[in-house]
C-alpha cells in the first residue's frame, strides 16, 4: 500500500526511529493497492526479518502488506510474531528490510540514555538473541503506525533490559541525542506513562523525537514475559503533531501469541 505524498518527510526525517513506523504507515494511509506490475512505494511496506529490528523493519521489498517473512530461528520466536488477521482492524505487514534503513545500534550522547538509543537499534538491547518484527498500521486510526518486537533473551538479561530502561527514563528526562551511521536524531520530553501489561514486568514512555526540523511524539512500551522482550512503538504518521498511543488490544493480543508459544 502506497504513502501518501504527505507521509514522505518524516518517513525519510524519522530514519532513527524504529522504522516498522514507515512502513505500517503506508498500511494505515489508506487501502489503495499499487497497481499491477508496480512495487509499492519504498516505505510503504513494513518489516520482519530474523535479527532486525526497529530499524530493520523499514520494508522496502517489493512483497505486498501481509507476505510472508523470513523463518526465525527460534520457532518459538517466530509463533510469537503477528501474523495478518491476528487482529482486526489492523494490517499487519512482515517483510524484508529496507535497505536505506541504517544498520546497528544508535549511540546516545549520554551514557545514561544508551537504553533508550538502543531501543531504536536493530535490538531492543544487544543482549537479544533474535528479534522478529511487525508493523502493524491501523485501519481504524487513519495514521496511527505501530512497530511489534520480539526478541529472545536468557532471562537474566531480560530482566535487565527493563530495569535499565527504567533508569533511563527516569534519568533522561531532559532529552538526548543519538546518532548512527551519521544520522542525528534527538528525543525530549522523555516522560513515563502508566500502562496496564499482563507480563512480568514493563516500563511505558512517551518521547518527542526531531530531526530535519520535523518533530512527531512516539509512545514506547517494553514488556518481560519470561526470557522474551515486547517492543511496541507508536507514531501518528498522518500528523507530526498529533500524540500516539500503543493500541492497549494490540499490547494485549502480542502478550496472549508471546505465552501460546511457550
Amino acid at each position: 500500500m502506497r504513502i501518501t505524498a504527505r507521509f514522505k518527510r518524516p518517513a525519510t526525517t524519522f530514519a532513527l526511529l524504529p522504522a516498522l513506523f514507515l512502513g505500517a504507515a503506508g498500511c494505515s494511509s489508506g487501502t489503495n493497492a499499487p497497481a499491477a506490475g508496480k512495487s509499492p512505494d519504498p516505505k510503504g511496506s513494513a518489516a520482519a526479518a530474523p535479527s532486525s529490528g526497529a530499524n530493520g523493519a523499514s520494508g522496502a521489498s517489493g512483497a505486498p502488506a501481509g507476505s510472508p517473512a523470513p523463518k526465525a530461528k527460534d520457532a518459538r520466536l517466530e509463533a510469537s510474531a503477528f501474523q495478518q488477521g491476528d487482529l482486526p482492524g489492523y494490517q499487519v505487514s512482515a517483510q524484508g528490510k529496507n535497505p536505506n534503513a541504517p544498520d546497528g545500534q544508535p549511540q546516545a550522547d549520554k551514557k545514561v540514555c544508551q537504553p533508550l538509543a538502543d531501543i531504536m537499534g536493530d535490538k531492543p538491547d544487544p543482549a537479544a538473541h533474535e528479534t522478529v518484527n511487525r508493523g502493524i498500521g491501523s485501519q481504524k486510526q487513519v495514521g496511527l503506525a505501530v512497530s511489534a518486537s520480539v526478541s529472545s533473551y536468557d532471562e537474566a538479561d531480560a530482566k535487565k533490559v527493563v530495569s535499565r530502561l527504567r533508569e533511563a527514563v527516569a534519568a533522561c528526562g531532559s532529552g538526548f541525542t543519538a546518532t548512527i551511521q551519521k544520522q542525528t536524531g534527538t528525543y525530549r520530553d522523555v516522560k513515563a506513562v502508566p500502562f496496564k501489561t499482563s507480563g512480568d514486568e514493563s516500563v511505558s514512555w512517551t518521547t518527542t523525537a526531531s530531526a530535519q526540523g520535523v518533530s512527531a511524539q512516539v509512545h514506547l512500551v517494553v514488556v518481560r514475559q519470561g526470557s522474551t522482550v515486547v517492543r511496541l512503538m507508536a507514531l501518528d504518521v498522518a500528523g507530526a503533531g498529533q500524540k500516539a498511543a500503543v493500541p492497549q488490544e494490540v499490547a494485549d493480543k502480542q502478550l496472549e501469541k508471546v505465552r501460546k508459544a511457550g
